[in-house]
């Protein structure tokens, strides 16, 4: 039997919306106690090692006796043991320079509480724990690595991906002019948007190719490009059409930023950056604010990627500028730094090596 409602469609939505987020907070729970139990089984491990003078020996055996008296439980191997030691260790200096100090942890002899540990230490899967101790030594890098990962919804092997890349160093370093285009508080936050240089390691590209491959390539990469970009971009278009005065022109690649609320407008060079590429990029936000943008949207913003760019030519090309435009680099590969590349063969050393075979 049909049954005609009104309405119908906005109820289906909330009742999905509310379903998903008692999910979410279901797995976030579930989560937070089992790593909050890790750093206490972890306390625990290193408390008695410390006043008895238990040796390295007592976690293989704590690790056997677990899996023989409790064999359904996973995750008590000697392996996760030694890292939940690890993962105290790492931590148990409170007086951390961190935001939001939230858990508490509570030590099970006493009921007392220990100091505040960082609310987002309990937010990301043990995975990217064991990651980040792994791959990330200086705490305040690694943290912004564990906030970037909460706010990004980064997997691990995105992750280790953005280390790998050092996301770190290049967020927020592309030159702009947003601080005398935008209002402060949209300003900052599109300047921590961008970055400088991109890294398009995803691609195949040879020697010599030209801007049309290059937009291609990135378009056919698409997932991958826009987790570069970073989070809440949707694509647009690739050479999108704007009509004016009866004249068509294209935009290499057009998104829009649901964390900005603004389309995002980006002009490929496969060369060095050149001041004319400024006046050009004028236009078409100029057009996108006229022709695409909503009244409640925000001004566009316009990002020029180039091979090379001098900082100086930049920042002298966007000074009377009035509209928001970014200029960074990009790069295909990552290059070895300059202490290893002594280190290996050249390709005429590995050539002659391989003749005399």
């Amino acid at each position: 039997m049909s049954v005609k409602l009104s309405n119908y469609t906005e109820l289906l939505h909330d009742v999905k919306g509310r379903i998903w987020r008692a999910q979410q907070r279901a797995v976030f729970s579930v989560n937070t106690e089992m790593l909050m139990l890790y750093f206490d089984i972890g306390r625990l491990i290193e408390s008695r090692q410390q006043a008895e003078g238990w040796g390295a020996a007592v976690i293989p055996r704590l690790a056997l006796d677990l899996k023989n008296e409790l064999p359904d439980e996973k995750g008590f191997s000697e392996r996760n043991l030694k890292r939940m030691v690890a993962f105290y260790r790492e931590y148990e200096d409170r007086n951390l320079k961190v935001p939001q100090p939230v858990a508490q942890l509570q030590s099970p002899e006493n009921g007392e509480q220990t100091s505040p540990l960082p609310s987002f230490l309990f937010q990301i899967p043990w995975s990217h724990h064991i990651l980040l101790m792994e791959k990330v030594k200086d705490l305040d890098i690694r943290f912004w690595y564990m906030e970037q990962t909460i706010a990004q919804g980064w997997s691990r092997n995105v992750l280790l991906n953005m280390i790998k890349n050092r996301d770190h160093e290049r967020r927020g370093k592309a030159t702009t002019n947003f601080a005398v285009t935008l209002p402060a508080g949209q300003s900052d936050l599109a300047q921590q948007t961008l970055k400088d240089p991109y890294i398009f390691d995803f691609l195949t590209l040879e020697s010599g190719f030209r801007e049309q491959e290059l937009e291609l390539e990135l378009v056919r990469h698409l997932e991958k490009f826009l987790l570069e970009l970073g989070k809440g971009f949707a694509f647009v278009g690739r050479q999108y059409q704007l009509s004016v005065e009866s004249k068509d022109y294209f935009l290499d690649l057009l998104f829009y930023s649901l964390e900005l609320r603004c389309f995002l407008v980006i002009d490929l060079k496969i060369g060095e950056f050149k001041p004319e590429y400024a006046g050009k990029m004028t236009f078409y936000c100029n057009a996108v604010d006229n022709l695409l943008k909503h009244e409640t949207d925000r001004p566009t913003i316009g990002l020029i990627l180039c091979r090379e760019r001098d900082r100086i030519l930049v920042e002298y090309s966007l000074r009377d500028v009035n509209k928001p435009i970014g200029v960074s680099e990009y790069e295909l590969t990552q290059t070895l730094p300059d202490e290893f590349k002594s280190a290996l063969p050249s390709i005429e050393q590995i050539e002659a090596e391989l003749q005399g075979e």
